[in-house]
């Protein structure tokens, strides 16, 4: 009983500790390899954001929650998709450290995740609500329910591949996208 609630407490208040402690407690040996991976921010919407928007203000201010996160971790490689809101997402992480964006090809994930398996010790991926969960699942870890497109945007999965195993934990981080989704839709009635 004691321990499920030691369990219980550190997963409740592991979000307030910061994600990079994670970063931390994970092998450090050369076979072990984090990978970040989250879905674009929220991106401009309506009949003038066009076939690739940018990000809205949330999703900007979400991009630079995502370093703050990510600050105590040691980045190797940043990842993302060639469109602006994927871009615009991974970009202060990538300014931060001082490293390139390095495109993908979301219509082969296959072979982008096998390409990760050298990029690095620490990665992070940036992609789409349908994307990000395969290229997970691609890794060997567990991708969860769906994302929804509509309105979720604070997922982050960390997958742990170390040796032939694989730990995936799910976080959110930033502002709740439902809860601001809400908030517009009450303000339109």
């Amino acid at each position: 009983m004691f321990t499920r609630i030691v369990g219980l407490l550190i997963f409740c208040f592991m979000p307030l500790i910061g994600l990079n402690v994670w970063a931390d407690t994970a092998p450090s040996n050369a076979s072990s390899q984090v990978i970040y991976l989250v879905r674009h921010g929220e991106k401009q919407q309506g009949p003038d954001a066009g076939r690739d928007p940018q990000l809205a203000e949330a999703g900007k201010a979400r991009a630079e929650q995502l370093a703050r996160i990510l600050e105590g971790v040691e980045i190797d490689a940043v990842f993302s998709t060639d469109f602006i809101r994927t871009k615009e997402t991974a970009r202060p992480l990538a300014e931060q450290r001082g490293l390139p964006i390095q495109s993908y090809d979301y219509r082969k994930l296959k072979e982008f995740a096998t390409e990760l398996e050298q990029a690095g010790d620490r990665i992070l991926v940036v992609g789409h609500s349908n994307t990000t969960p395969e290229i997970v699942a691609l890794l060997g870890g567990e991708q969860g329910t769906p994302i929804r497109e509509s309105d979720e945007y604070d997922r982050l999965y960390i997958v742990i591949r170390d040796r032939s195993q694989v730990t995936t934990l799910l976080q959110r981080y930033g502002e709740d996208s439902r809860e601001h989704k809400i908030a517009e839709h009450s303000e339109v009635q």
